[in-house]
């Protein structure tokens, strides 16, 4: 079966690399599904996870963000965070959850950011569902 070589960074560092069958992925402009040989392309990512098809099983990545570029021998993501399933610490995940869910609680407060709580509350809420369909 043809493969294409993906790869998933973050500014700390590598993520994931490997050879794939196939990449999901949600960008800005709705899901991208990439093989091999797929034309060039950048696309902005919104907070997600990235399945990669590799041998019949499929592998995930939670991102937080981040681009996609496409070639037609190699996908790569740049993310801003990132981490594979079966590193998700689900307590950390859920305490993270509920500290964002506790700041958008205080919205008479002027400090909070709420945005920025919002955001924290999606990147939890994506970690939790990765980490729950591990295989």
């Amino acid at each position: 079966m043809n493969t294409i070589k993906a790869s998933v960074v973050t500014p700390d560092g590598p993520v994931y690399d490997a050879e794939v069958e196939m990449v999901s992925t949600k960008a800005q402009s709705g899901e991208l599904g990439i093989l091999p040989g797929h034309i060039p392309m950048v696309a902005p990512l919104q907070i997600g996870a990235v399945r990669l098809q590799k041998e019949g099983k499929t592998e995930l990545v939670a991102v937080s963000g981040g681009f996609l570029e496409v070639r037609p021998d190699q996908v790569t993501i740049l993310a801003q965070a990132a981490e594979q399933s079966s590193e998700i610490d689900i307590e950390r995940a859920q305490r993270a959850k509920e500290r964002a869910e506790q700041r958008l609680k205080e919205r008479q407060q002027e400090h909070v950011d709420f945005k920025r709580a919002e955001l924290a509350l999606q990147r939890a809420i994506n970690r939790l569902a990765v980490a729950e369909r591990r295989i």
